[in-house]
Order: C-alpha cells, then sequence, then structure tokens
C-alpha cells in the first residue's frame, strides 16, 4: 500500500511522554533520552528539522524534593516544576553533546499562543531557531500555569506546537504501543482514517503516579493536529529506533491521516489557539450560507448572542441548536449585535453610515470546526 506521508519531512513534532523519560519512582531514563536523541540526529542529517516537547518536569523535581506522588495543591506542583525544568533541559542538551547540537528550552502556557501578538512572536522564534539548525525543547510552562492558562497536558501541547509550526507529522510517543481495539481483538489499530465516536470509545486513562491524560488526551491532540494537515503516530516510545520505522511505514503504531490541505495561518489560530470569548446563534439559513457557500455572516442571520465581547475578538457561531459549529473574529461588540441582529444591509448603513464593511463576520476571518 502507498504509503500516506513523505519519506523525508521537512518538519516534525516529537512529544515524550512522563513514562517514557521516567520510573514510577520518577527516575530519570538518561539512556532513554540519548537514544532518542540519536534517532532525532539521523532525522536532522536527513534534512528533517525535529522539535521536541518534553514531559518529565514535575517528575524530575518530586525526585530532587523526596515525592512518590504527584501533588495535589498547585503550588507543590508548581514547585517541582520550577525545580525540574533546570535539570530537565540540561539533560537534554547533554545527550545532544555527542552530536555537536543545541538546544533551546521553551516554556509556554496557554495564553502565550491564545494572543495574536503573542502567537506571532512564539511562532517567529521557533522559525528563527529551526533556521539555525536549534532544536526547540518544549514544556508547559507549569511553574506559573494557573489553571486557565494551562494546555491540560503536553498532548495537547504538543498538537498547537504541531499547528503553530506547520510540522508534517507529529510523534506521540509514550508508554501506549498506540491505539488499542478494547472491543475488538485487543490489537493495534494501525491506520485511522477519521475520528468517530467508535475511535473515541477505545480510549482510556491513565495510572501513572507522575503522568496525567492518556489515551483521550491523545486522541483530543490528534484531533487538533490532523485539522491543520499534520498527520499524527501514537507510538511506543521504548521501541527500538521507533521514529525512523514509522516514516518508513514498518513501525507498530497508529497513524491518524491528516484531514485535506493545511490552513493558512490565521485559521489555525481561530480554530484551536484563542478562547472565544462568547457565541452568535444563527438561523439555519445563515448557517448553510457559512458552511455551503463560503459566506459571510450578516446580522439579518444572527437570532441571539451569549456573552459580552469587544469587536476584534473570537468568537463561536451556533447552529439554531445551540451547537458550535465555526469561529470567527466578530467586526462588532455583543451589545452592537444585540442591537443590529435581524436587520439588513441598508438599515446597517444607516445605523453605521462610516462603516466600510458591516459584516458580522467577515468569510476570511471564519473557519468551521467540524
Amino acid at each position: 500500500m502507498q504509503q500516506p506521508f513523505p519519506l523525508n519531512p521537512r518538519r516534525v513534532v516529537v512529544k515524550l511522554g512522563t513514562g517514557i523519560l521516567t520510573s514510577e519512582a520518577a527516575g530519570i531514563d538518561t539512556g532513554r533520552i540519548a537514544e532518542i536523541c540519536r534517532q532525532l540526529h539521523q532525522l536532522i542529517d536527513a534534512g528533517t528539522r525535529p522539535i521536541i516537547v518534553s514531559s518529565g518536569a514535575v517528575g524530575l523535581g518530586m525526585a530532587r524534593l523526596g515525592l512518590k506522588r504527584r501533588p495535589r495543591r498547585l503550588e507543590r506542583l508548581q514547585a517541582c516544576a520550577a525545580v525540574g525544568q533546570s535539570v530537565l533541559i540540561q539533560l537534554w542538551q547533554d545527550a545532544f553533546r555527542p552530536y555537536d547540537r543545541h538546544v533551546a528550552q521553551l516554556l509556554l502556557t496557554r495564553d502565550d499562543i491564545r494572543s495574536r501578538p503573542r502567537h506571532i512572536a512564539v511562532r517567529h522564534t521557533f522559525e528563527h531557531l529551526l533556521s539555525e539548525s536549534i532544536i526547540p525543547v518544549v514544556n508547559e510552562n507549569d511553574s506559573v500555569s494557573a489553571e486557565e492558562i494551562k494546555f491540560g497536558d503536553n498532548d495537547v501541547l504538543s498538537a498547537m506546537v504541531a499547528s503553530l509550526t506547520r510540522a508534517d507529522f507529529l510523534f506521540i510517543l509514550s508508554t501506549a504501543p498506540g491505539l488499542i481495539d478494547r472491543e475488538g481483538d485487543g490489537r493495534i489499530v494501525p491506520v485511522v482514517e477519521k475520528l468517530t465516536p467508535e475511535i473515541e470509545r477505545m480510549a482510556g486513562g491513565t495510572t501513572s503516579a507522575t503522568a496525567v491524560g492518556g489515551m483521550v488526551t491523545k486522541i483530543e491532540a490528534a484531533r487538533i493536529a490532523t485539522r491543520s494537515g499534520c498527520g499524527v503516530f501514537i507510538a511506543s516510545g521504548a521501541e527500538s529506533d521507533i521514529v525512523p520505522r514509522l516514516l518508513r511505514g514498518d513501525g507498530p503504531g497508529t497513524f491518524f491521516v491528516p484531514s485535506g490541505l493545511p490552513m493558512e495561518a490565521k485559521k489555525r489560530w481561530l480554530a484551536f489557539f484563542e478562547k472565544p470569548r462568547g457565541t452568535v446563534i444563527v438561523d439555519e439559513g445563515a448557517r448553510r450560507a457559512l458552511l455551503e457557500n463560503g459566506s459571510s455572516l450578516l446580522a439579518i442571520g444572527v437570532r441571539e448572542v451569549d456573552g459580552d465581547f469587544e469587536p476584534g475578538e473570537v468568537i463561536n457561531v451556533a447552529s439554531p441548536d445551540r451547537r458550535p459549529f465555526a469561529r470567527g473574529i466578530s467586526r462588532y461588540s455583543g451589545a452592537e449585535i444585540r442591537d443590529i441582529q435581524g436587520r439588513n444591509a441598508d438599515e446597517l448603513k444607516q445605523r453605521f453610515p462610516r462603516r466600510k464593511r458591516l459584516e458580522v463576520i467577515h468569510r476570511n476571518e471564519f473557519v468551521t470546526l467540524s
């Protein structure tokens, strides 16, 4: 069968779970890190630029602080992360030193890619590092992340990094060998062409003392990355030579086929990075026009507004049953839309005579979610 991926990807993101980098007792596996670096060095020699999303900081901090269980108190967890981050980046630098490779640490919160200016700045940082053949090592900034700015886990973070950097592939390497068909023969599902409810039911959680997430978050990461045109592999990081084997098509694991072509950069941001500030509920005619004709959203199609937001903020667009199906940048505040909803273009021109564009959301600032 023809492989659904290029032999020489331009750029890949490799996410490594805590269970692969540490033991249950939170001891770091330097041999595993060295082996991953060897594989990535081979890819770099072949022209691929890798980005690493590395778990392990909290586990390393726990080890240094003599803790056996992951703390529940936020400040205690942040302390573990703060202690472990410096140790983690030094381990990666030491492991790449035999290949004369340099690494750079990037600690991110959701706010860093939620805000459009910071989103662009982060992307430019990645681009510059990769152009200089420096390997970015990314982690969530757990030492300062509060609940409202957390990604939740590094699976989702890795998918957002893959989307942000336009990676060809995302490798999610953990103790899981792939997506297991738990309701069938118990084997690894080799290829997932579409994320269906049946696929989602195969996911399970994690029982690790140092990790968060599980297959549920890996499926969510696959959903984000494949929507951005990035293929996703879920495989065991303990398998020998796993990254090049997956690229050759003979490695064990699950491949999630990317859907369609990559979105242009602004629509990636709309779909995945910016937190919506409100919702407009539209009628069925507007929903069809948006989805089938690629139209802009006009006030005449709006039936209801939820939330208080300002012009230029991202909002959800929901169908009459209140289910969000799209997202875009509103050109009006929530209060203004409540005032003009259901009105036609002539009425809007009288209400806003100085505005050149009267759409609620222009089609160039709109992206579907389904």
